[in-house]
């Protein structure tokens, strides 16, 4: 018998013993303290994976990006040296919300005209899709007359 085998055998009597053998039917102040014990556990370790990542993290912007350090919409190269990336900047893209407040403005009318079209379309596409059938069932009707 292999020692993985045997492992396996000991450990399923030991998973039997402790769901059957010894279960008792804790007490509501029982129940309260393991509820507790589980809700904890994962928000508690999440807090430390999240801190552990957020301690990474200018570690991975710096590898990420040889020539210098990223700061919101700004890259300081190594000679100190600032260049804007992004909007109006290296590479062109997108205003981030870096920008100023006539920037965020001319975005968000843009996005409401953009939003306006698209439902014009959607209600356009909608009523074609119900005239269609109609159209449909019409010119078969004619043609059923025809013949």
């Amino acid at each position: 018998m292999s020692w993985f085998h045997e492992f396996n055998l000991r450990h399923e009597r030991l998973k039997n013993f402790v769901h059957n053998g010894m279960r008792y039917p804790l007490p509501p102040w029982g129940q309260k303290v393991m509820a507790l014990v589980y809700f904890t556990i994962p928000v508690i370790g999440g807090y430390y994976i999240m801190q552990w990542a957020i301690s990474k993290a200018p570690t991975a912007i710096e590898m990420e990006n040889q020539e210098g350090v990223l700061y919101g919409n700004k890259r300081v190269l190594d000679d100190g040296q600032e260049q804007v990336v992004g909007a109006r900047g290296w590479g062109g893209g997108v205003n981030l919300a870096v920008s100023d407040a006539e920037t965020q403005e001319r975005s968000s009318e843009s996005l409401k005209r953009y939003m306006k079209q698209l439902k014009k379309q959607q209600r356009q596409q909608r009523k074609r899709e119900k005239e269609e059938p109609a159209v449909v069932a019409a010119s078969s009707e004619t043609q059923g007359k025809d013949s």
